[in-house]
């Protein structure tokens, strides 16, 4: 059974960091990433990757968020870094596979001003 478990949302004040994870169970994705929904917007894209560690970021996060990969537990991070107070958001892990795109729970990211 596929499975997408977030972690590591939390409240932090503006400049601060977080870091999330999302651990993958019962299938390899090559395509893993975050979007995120801030209420009252559509979700939107924060950044992927593939298992051959490309990476796509979205323009309002470059330089300041690191996605990244380990192959081998099945899991990606997102490093937050120099966080905003519209970073704030539900995070969602995103998991690409030939029948269509799996979706975790979301985990909230609150960033205070």
């Amino acid at each position: 059974q596929v499975q997408l478990v977030e972690s590591g949302g939390g409240l932090v004040q503006a400049g601060g960091s977080l870091r999330l994870s999302c651990a993958a169970s019962g299938s390899i994705f090559r395509t893993m990433g975050w979007y995120r929904q801030a209420p009252g917007n559509q979700r939107e894209l924060v950044a992927t990757i593939t298992t051959d560690l490309l990476t796509n970021y979205a323009d309002s996060v470059k330089g300041r968020f690191t996605i990244s990969r380990d192959n081998a537990k099945n899991t990606i991070y997102l490093q937050m870094n120099s966080l905003k107070p519209e970073d704030t958001a539900v995070y969602y892990c995103i998991a690409d596979e030939s029948v269509g795109r799996r979706w975790g729970q979301g985990t909230q990211v609150t960033v205070s001003s």
